[in-house]
């Protein structure tokens, strides 16, 4: 716990459960304050009922936070949905609805924040993407595609905004345990086995957690990295670049 966020303001897209809400922790545990924009309702202090597919809900949501506290610093662009099948498995409708929140969505909140991050002496975006952006994924077609997207989206504002002051990165998860998995697994036959895969297919035996997930975010928005833009860092138990032996 830094304190290197004193003084920030920043929002979280879904950020009300799974890893969003351990983001948010996080930042607030080194002293930002955070906006939570999510789906779902909410009696908490900062928290904004927004979906990202509604560019209308979207400014409204960053006008309440510029309206309650002046400056926004900060935007982790989390919120997102799953996708399991081939190509021949999503329909036309799921396509458009899984791109328009995993992608669109990021620029549409991106896009309203712009101006307000323009002003800002440390102003961070980080993307959620994942490691199906860069590794082929069995039954994850569409929801690879709509994360290699992010991947690309990241580097494109990295480049058309670095001039400005503002800093765009990523983080590419492993499989991450939360609510949003389990509920991805019962779309299949057998979950207890297609969960027992999800952690053997990480060298290091388990799934990543919310929090290891938080800290890589809360680096890659910290004014403390000034120097890391354009980039994705992999908090994925080595499945990217490590080819371990099976255990015996």
């Amino acid at each position: 716990m830094t304190g290197e966020f004193e003084g920030l303001v920043g929002l979280v897209t879904g950020g009300g459960a799974g890893i969003g809400a351990a983001i948010t922790t996080e930042l607030r545990s080194r002293g930002a304050t955070i906006a939570v924009l999510d789906l779902e309702d909410s009696p908490a202090d900062d928290h904004i009922r927004c979906d990202v597919s509604d560019r209308a809900q979207v400014e409204s949501a960053v006008r309440a936070v510029l309206a309650r506290h002046g400056r926004l610093d900060i935007v982790v662009n989390n919120a997102g949905i799953s996708a399991v099948g081939t190509v021949e498995e999503n329909d036309d409708a799921e396509w458009r609805r899984v791109l328009d929140v995993n992608v669109v969505g990021m620029a549409r909140v991106s896009a309203a924040a712009l101006p307000a991050l323009r002003r800002s002496p440390a102003a961070a975006i980080v993307n959620l993407c994942s490691i199906a952006a860069l590794n082929g994924l069995p039954q994850r077609a569409l929801y690879s595609a709509s994360k290699g997207a992010v991947l690309a989206l990241t580097y494109a504002m990295a480049t058309d905004h670095v001039g400005e002051g503002i800093r765009v990165n990523a983080v590419s998860p492993g499989t991450v345990h939360t609510t949003f998995v389990d509920r991805m697994l019962q779309g299949f036959e057998d979950p207890e086995a297609e969960r027992a895969a999800l952690d053997a297919r990480q060298a290091t035996g388990r799934m990543v957690t919310p929090e290891e997930v938080a800290t890589a975010v809360a680096y890659l928005a910290s004014p403390l990295s000034g120097s890391t833009t354009g980039t994705a860092l992999e908090v994925d138990g080595g499945v990217t670049h490590l080819r371990v032996r099976p255990r015996a």
